[in-house]
Order: structure tokens, then C-alpha cells, then sequence
């Protein structure tokens, strides 16, 4: 009930705000004969709300899966998101200098791949439980020519944490943050689609050097017994922060949303380099996966951390055409394995981008993902005679074409070997076609 009155009311307010302008635009540029007012109209509309600092989107992935060997069972699934995103320019729209503000409604649908390939780390991005809820809502404020910026509201920590843009091109979930801490917490940190409530800091004391933190609530908004609950008792706080070094980067812009292909938010690199060393932690408590008191009850801990590393690198761009380049990019992330499934992940590929004459926005990747059990885990799939093995790992080769300014296809292909860490299940294959519309 909560969702479906956060929807009506987003709709309802646009609709009061959009129509008469919408009435206006369509006076203004009449329809040719036999063509619909609506495009046009809605084309105008968008000009005239970003000339005054509001920029409306709509982005739609869409993503069908098979499971053709290997895994739990073989089968097909399709999974899907809608984004309906508004953005403000605080200093064009109400002349509050370094202000932006930013809403995502999100509904997500389709089942679920995994099921089907029966992996630990996710073979899709997409997947998510079906329904619609408030994704992003925050207020930026940048100071001093972009040098610092605060944000605050509730956002995907991912937009700018433990993030590599070359990354993004990847459907496997650990290319946008590793396992060792997506799978953490309490029902994991502010990811997707599961987001929380903070605020986060960024500092450039150099053009080279960005300087990042966060203080979020260590539980998402949205909880398991469907209710809604911000900083309740028990949740405790997590706290992120990161270290980048950059090389030839680009000016500091706002946040960017999910791995989209094209339009706000694209995977588009703001430089040529990148090191980030970065690290975690909760302030609650968690229970030890396999140590027991005398009485029987579990090991309880204060609090639980993290670290990961990430580089990014351009190793060549052609001096004929700048859309035709190649980037590498690693991951590793250490967890706590005292209270999470992994302790180890590691990842990296390679990113092939402009291949082809005229052709200077598609990409070919190749990348790997392994994630490494940790002992207490190991010690309690022993003690319930579960067969378990050491790692899991995810081969994955894709290619991202774009076809005009708003469509991307992009066929994929997945060998994950050990699927489950289940040394019965065999290696499983998994083929999947995604397009995007983004508007």
C-alpha cells in the first residue's frame, strides 16, 4: 500500500506540473498531418523544463536469461527495471548556487536467474523482488568550485563507491561491488534495489585526489516483513569510506545513478586512470555463521569490517578515433568472514571500445569473478554434512552495441564454474540478451 501511494502521488504531481506546459508545447509545434502530438510535444516539454533546470528520464532494461546446461535446472527467465528519474539544478531553477536535487522511482519485475543457475554471486544485475519504491531522493550541495560536496537523502552508495566505470558493461552483480561486501549487513549496504538513508561527504584537495565518506543507516528503508523503518533499534550504522587517485580525470559532476548504458548515469569514463583504496563498517551486532557459546547460542559481535581495491587503467586509445580505446580494470575485496559467507573476492576483465568503424560507442568485455568462502562458513556446511567447495568463479563475455540515441542491445554469455560453491551441481552456461530504453 505504501509503494502504490508513492506511485500515485509521483504520478499525480507530475501530471499537475507537466500540463500546462504540455498544452503550451503542443500550441506552439502543431503536428504535421497524420503525426501524434505527443512525441513532439514531449520533446518541447523537455527542452523548455531543462532550460529552466529540470530534466526528466526514463530508463528501461530489460534482460531475458537462459540456463541452457548445467546449474540447479535449465530454463528461461526475463527480469526487468523501470527508472523514473527527476533531476533540479538548484542555481538555474531557484538560483541556490551548487544545489541539485534528485528523485528515482524505481519498479522492478520477472523472476529471478539464479534460481535457475543456483550461484552465489548473481548472474544478473537486474534481479530483484517484483514491485515499485522510492530508489533515490537527495539533496546535493557542492562548495568552493566543486572541491567539496555534501549529499544527503537516500541513494545507492555504488554511484560513487567502490565503483569502476569500465565495470559497468559487465551484467555479473560483483562487477559493481564485490560480494565480500554486497552481502553483508543487515539485508546488505545501500545497493540495488535495496537502499538506505545518509549522507555523504567529498573532498578534491588536488584535481587528482577525490576523497570520499559516508554514514549511512546500516539497514535498508525498505525491510523483509514489507515495512518501512529508518534507523530503527538494532540497525546500527555503516560507514564507508574511500580514497581515489585519478589520472587525467574530468570536472566533479553529480552522482550518477545504475549501470546505465546510455543517457543519465552512462558507464562513460571521467578519466583515464583510477586507484581507489577503500574501506567498511557496521556498528551493530552480528552473529558469529558457526562458533557457539556453551549454552548453545551463537557468538555475538560488535561490529564487522571490510576493504577492497580497485584500479582502473586506459592502455591504449587510437589517435585516429577517441570513441576507439582498451581498459583493464581489477578488484579485491577482503570481508568478515566471521559473520559473512565470503571473505575473499577478486575480479577483473578487459573493456574493447569503438571496435568497429562508425561504431565508436559499443563495447566488448571479458571479465572473471571469483568469491572464496570463508572458514566459518567452511566449518558450517562440515558441521551439517553440506558439500561445499572453496570458491565460485563467473566467466563473462558481452557485447554492448548502440543502436540510434535512445536503444542499446547488448548479447551476453556466462560460464560459472562451481555454481553455489555445490561440488554436485555442474558448471553451469548461461546465455542472456538485455536491451536498454532510455528516454
Amino acid at each position: 500500500m505504501h509503494d502504490q501511494l508513492m506511485w500515485r502521488s509521483l504520478v499525480a504531481a507530475a501530471a499537475v506540473w507537466l500540463a500546462p506546459d504540455l498544452g503550451a508545447a503542443q500550441a506552439k509545434n502543431p503536428p504535421r498531418d497524420g503525426e501524434s502530438a505527443i512525441p513532439s510535444a514531449w520533446d518541447e516539454l523537455r527542452r523548455d523544463a531543462e532550460a529552466r533546470g529540470v530534466e526528466l528520464s526514463a530508463v528501461y532494461d530489460g534482460e531475458g536469461i537462459v540456463n541452457a546446461s548445467g546449474g540447479i535446472r535449465t530454463g528461461a527467465v526475463y527480469v526487468g527495471a523501470l527508472h523514473l528519474q527527476l533531476t533540479v539544478d538548484g542555481e538555474r531553477l531557484l538560483g541556490w548556487l551548487g544545489a541539485t536535487f534528485f528523485l528515482d522511482g524505481l519498479g522492478t519485475h520477472g523472476g529471478h536467474p539464479s534460481r535457475l543457475v543456483g550461484d552465489a554471486q548473481g548472474v544478473s544485475n537486474l534481479e530483484a523482488p517484483g514491485g515499485g519504491q522510492l530508489y533515490e531522493a537527495w539533496l546535493q550541495q557542492n562548495l568552493l568550485g566543486n572541491r567539496i560536496s555534501v549529499l544527503v537523502g537516500r541513494y545507492d552508495l555504488n554511484s560513487a563507491l567502490y565503483r569502476l566505470p569500465a565495470a559497468t558493461l559487465f551484467l555479473t552483480s560483483p562487477f559493481g561491488v564485490g560480494p565480500e561486501f554486497s552481502q553483508s549487513g543487515q539485508g546488505g549496504p545501500s545497493l540495488f534495489p535495496d537502499t538506505s538513508v545518509g549522507v555523504r561527504f567529498a573532498f578534491r584537495p588536488t584535481r587528482g585526489v577525490v576523497l570520499r565518506a559516508a554514514v549511512l543507516d546500516g539497514a535498508p528503508v525498505d525491510r523483509p516483513d514489507g515495512g518501512h523503518r529508518v534507523f530503527a533499534k538494532g540497525d546500527g550504522l555503516l560507514l564507508v569510506g574511500e580514497a581515489a587517485f585519478l589520472s587525467r580525470p574530468a570536472p566533479e559532476g553529480r552522482p550518477l545513478g545504475s549501470r546505465f548504458r546510455i543517457g543519465r548515469g552512462a558507464a562513460l569514463s571521467p578519466y583515464d586512470g583510477k586507484l581507489a583504496v577503500g574501506g567498511w563498517y557496521y556498528t551493530a551486532g552480528f552473529d558469529d555463521i558457526s562458533e557457539r557459546e556453551p549454552d548453545g547460542r551463537p557468538v555475538r559481535h560488535r561490529g564487522s569490517a571490510g576493504a577492497y581495491v580497485l584500479a582502473d587503467e586506459q592502455v591504449y586509445r587510437s589517435a585516429a578515433s577517441s570513441g576507439r580505446k582498451i581498459n583493464v580494470f581489477a578488484q579485491l575485496g577482503l570481508g568478515d568472514a566471521r559473520v559473512n559467507r565470503f571473505g575473499l573476492y577478486a575480479g577483473g576483465g578487459i573493456v574493447f571500445s569503438g571496435l568497429f568503424p562508425g561504431l565508436e560507442n559499443d563495447e566488448l568485455g571479458l571479465a572473471v569473478a571469483t568469491a572464496r568462502n570463508g572458514p566459518h562458513f567452511l566449518e558450517l556446511q562440515r558441521q551439517q554434512a553440506a558439500p561445499v567447495t572453496g570458491t565460485e568463479t563467473a566467466l563473462e563475455l558481452t557485447y554492448l552495441l548502440q543502436i540510434g540515441k535512445h536503444w542499446t542491445l547488448q548479447p551476453d554469455l556466462q560460464f560459472v564454474l562451481r555454481p553455489g560453491t555445490d561440488p554436485t551441481r555442474k558448471n553451469a552456461t548461461a546465455i542472456a540478451l538485455r536491451f536498454e530504453l532510455s528516454y
